[in-house]
């Protein structure tokens, strides 16, 4: 596969591999089973070229690090070839006390901790990118700084990003840290234009920030042909959309997964899309997207079918 390099020293593939649900829709438990699929579907990803791992302490209540390490120590020479990016500063409801609500927390405290016990769950000494799962609007720029600047000089980070922030979020943040942060992962697809209008890739290009895609398949309704809800408003635009990357897809000989991720990856902020499959086959299937370079002219078909209406 096709790499990308994040920083001078960090090199990762075109396409990364997330690892949220390789242990069943959220709030399932974890069963001996489950496991099986899931190292299944890791060890599928790096076979298939991946060296791009996406965590986050909150996947599987942390099951799904401890896993993925488990999967590390098995595969020969793994650790030194991939890429490890993981989040923290969603807080469950319940945790610590009974009364606690759900809520974010990016208190130093909270963050340094958070990454130890990531470390702990994957069996690394450390982590490539950490990232900010979510916005604490309690954030204190300069204590997140301190605590990520406490954590580098450890030796337990490496470099840093956020996740699902307004661009005015991360500026505030990049302010007090010394150093570069150098990824964002948000939602993007061509169910879901809004970083392309508010802001955020435009940031991503300005500032040498790589985006980093979920859901880039519109939690799989761009790849499956499921169907569609004949009373929603959105009825006829999701029908537009689906029949001109099937358009598309034909004219290239290759399925409808294709040609959306390629979609994203042809925009020069060089976005990766976070394929969240675990099987094994679709994983395999994705791996091949960054081969289909799509015309300016099909971009922008395909922009106007997601939008449901001509560009002004």
């Amino acid at each position: 596969m096709d790499t990308v390099a994040l920083t001078p020293s960090i090199t990762a593939s075109r396409l990364a591999y997330g690892c949220w649900r390789i242990l069943g829709p959220e709030g399932v438990e974890p069963n001996r089973e489950r496991e099986a699929g899931a190292r299944k579907a890791v060890t599928a990803a790096y076979e298939a070229g991946f060296t791009f791992f996406d965590h986050a302490d909150v996947y599987a209540d942390g099951a799904a690090e401890k896993i993925f390490g488990e999967v590390l120590k098995q595969v020969g020479g793994m650790r030194e070839r991939v890429v490890i990016t993981t989040k923290c500063g969603i807080r469950r409801k319940a945790t610590p006390h009974p009364d606690s609500p759900y809520r974010y927390d990016f208190s130093a405290e909270h963050i340094v901790k958070s990454c130890e016990q990531s470390l702990k769950r994957l069996g690394i000494e450390t982590i490539d990118i950490y990232q900010l799962h979510r916005p604490d609007y309690l954030m204190d720029p300069a204590e997140v700084a301190g605590a990520f600047s406490q954590l580098k000089q450890q030796g337990k980070v490496r470099e840093f990003g956020v996740s699902n922030f307004k661009p005015h979020q991360l500026s505030l943040l990049q302010q007090a840290c010394s150093f570069h942060l150098i990824v964002h992962q948000v939602e993007i697809s061509l169910a879901k234009l809004d970083c392309l209008e508010d802001g955020t890739l435009d940031q991503c290009l300005a500032k040498k920030i790589t985006p980093l895609a979920w859901s880039p398949l519109g939690g799989g309704r761009l790849a499956e042909t499921l169907p569609i809800d004949i009373n929603s408003p959105e009825h006829a635009r999701r029908i537009g959309l689906r029949e001109t990357l099937d358009d598309i897809a034909r004219d290239y000989g290759v399925s409808r997964t294709i040609v959306a991720l390629a979609w994203l990856m042809k925009h020069p902020a060089k976005i990766i899309p976070i394929i969240g499959s675990a099987k094994p086959e679709r994983i395999r299937e994705a791996s091949q997207a960054y081969k289909l370079q799509l015309s300016r002219d099909e971009w922008y078909r395909l922009m106007e079918a997601a939008r449901g209406e001509r560009l002004p």
